[in-house]
């Protein structure tokens, strides 16, 4: 079920029908269960087993973890929770992925070998889930939580259908304590969660599916190599698509939940205008940047054993960050890259950490810059179909192609890419030191009614299809 569909309107109102009647809390609670459950079930119900799996797996073993004496009956209880989330992430989003490669390898050494076609079906969501319900196991494995009284509670936790899907990813001690008294639909709340609504819809069905995923589809389904020009309108395009994508479901998630009474976690902070790759991935998919630091960079070693351990724990975290994002080896490259990027952005702060300590504005903007267009340049791994198109674009993004470009673009695609990443990137400079709540505090209020007016004009008037989320396969 998308947000940005009239189902989903209705499903939503109903749900706060119910949860605004007269019902006790607990009872509340699980209408948001079985509401979160049917919300998952739109897309495969078979699939809702697998959250079950994940949910009482982890709610007795991480009571185990708590109650063993032993270390070893604590990573025994661990290991279950661990193998049992990742076993099943692994199949179902891996399972494919690793079967080919494997008979590749095999290829390489003259095996000839034709497996059975697995056509394993990727569940949606199941990468966000999987980290989410991993994050209470591990939390309570290393003494930061204790285990949860309520079980209903925790199942909300797990399932909680503005976020299951998409995220972000949600961390058990900053949801489960919502739980604990009744959350309740106030008239601001409302109004605030509509108009985060609002806003993610304009960002995900005006400027994501409406102007810019025509021009990416136009350039990255053209037969052929793109010239220099269409190479870099196609990628910086994407760059706006996947960001009003990703962030407008995000924005919607938050907004959805504050009607209900919840918060969620940031997880977009104007990414684009970051100044440095480090600042770029405190403001980009925030929930998940922030896991992998606490339960992979920094448990590998972090910054703290030297600048060898250092690289390999960036690296590492980064690779399995890439790989995070889908079974494709471009993802992977996606993931090198970035982390490679951090490599070179720590070793230069090392050398040169006064002329980086500097306030010096102009050298701000130039590093804002050449962040921007280093994380364009990476965003083509996340887009091409396969590798061959991949580096395609990248030598003609360099001006290195070896044959002249056939796929060229329209004076349309140029207008609408340029224009609306350049708007996108002066937002996100004018705003990088704020949030939302901040800059609806600083805008006179008939600026911030016109603005939603036109939002919603927008979104009511837009034609096309209803595109799922990007992030929808992950």
């Amino acid at each position: 079920m998308l947000f940005n569909t009239y189902a989903f309107g209705v499903f939503f109102t109903i749900v706060l029908v119910l949860y605004n009647s007269s019902l006790s809390w607990n009872k509340k609670k699980a209408v948001l269960v079985i509401a979160s459950y049917l919300f998952y079930a739109a897309w495969n119900p078979p699939f809702v087993a697998l959250i079950w799996i994940s949910t009482v797996v982890d709610w007795f073993a991480s009571k185990k973890i708590f109650s063993s004496r032993t270390v070893f009956h604590k990573r025994l209880y661990l290991t279950l929770t661990i193998a049992t989330n990742l076993g099943l992430l692994g199949f179902f989003k891996y399972g494919n992925f690793l079967l080919e490669n494997f008979t590749a390898m095999l290829e390489t050494v003259g095996i000839a070998y034709s497996p059975p076609a697995l056509d394993i079906v990727l569940p949606v969501g199941i990468s966000f889930f999987t980290f989410q319900t991993l994050s209470y196991s591990l939390d309570i494995y290393r003494g930061q939580l204790k285990p949860w009284p309520k079980f209903l509670d925790f199942a909300l936790f797990v399932t909680f259908f503005p976020q299951l899907v998409a995220g972000p990813i949600v961390r058990a001690r900053k949801f489960l304590f919502q739980c604990e008294t009744e959350r309740k639909s106030t008239l601001a709340g409302l109004g605030w969660g509509c108009s985060l609504i609002a806003l993610g819809l304009f960002q995900k069905s005006v400027v994501a599916d409406g102007l810019l995923a025509p021009v990416v589809d136009r350039i990255y389904s053209g037969k052929g190599i793109p010239t220099f020009d269409a190479a870099w309108i196609g990628t910086l395009a994407f760059s706006g698509q996947i960001f009003c994508d990703f962030a407008g479901y995000s924005t919607c998630a938050i907004g959805i939940a504050a009607c209900l009474g919840f918060r969620l976690p940031t997880n977009f902070r104007f990414p684009y205008a970051a100044i440095g790759f480090s600042d770029f991935w405190q403001r980009w998919h925030i929930s998940l940047s922030s896991w992998l630091r606490d339960y992979l960079y920094i448990p590998l070693g972090g910054n703290r054993h030297g600048w060898q351990r250092t690289i390999a724990s960036i690296m590492t975290t980064m690779l399995i960050g890439g790989l995070w994002h889908g079974a494709s080896w471009s993802f992977v490259i996606w993931g090198g890259l970035h982390g490679l990027y951090l490599v070179i952005e720590r070793g230069l702060r090392h050398y040169l950490g006064a002329m980086f300590a500097s306030k010096n504005r102009a050298l701000m903007w130039a590093m804002s810059v050449l962040t921007f267009l280093a994380v364009t340049v990476a965003w083509v791994f996340f887009r091409a179909q396969n590798f061959d198109q991949a580096f395609d674009f990248i030598g003609a993004m360099s001006g290195l192609a070896a044959i002249e470009g056939t796929i060229v673009p329209s004076r349309r695609d140029l207008i609408i890419s340029l224009t609306t990443m350049a708007g996108i990137c002066f937002l996100h400079w004018i705003f990088r030191e704020h949030s939302i709540e901040d800059i609806v505090g600083l805008l006179p209020k008939w600026v911030l009614v016109a603005g939603l007016a036109a939002m919603i004009f927008s979104i009511l008037t837009m034609s096309g299809s209803d595109r799922a989320f990007i992030y929808f396969q992950f």
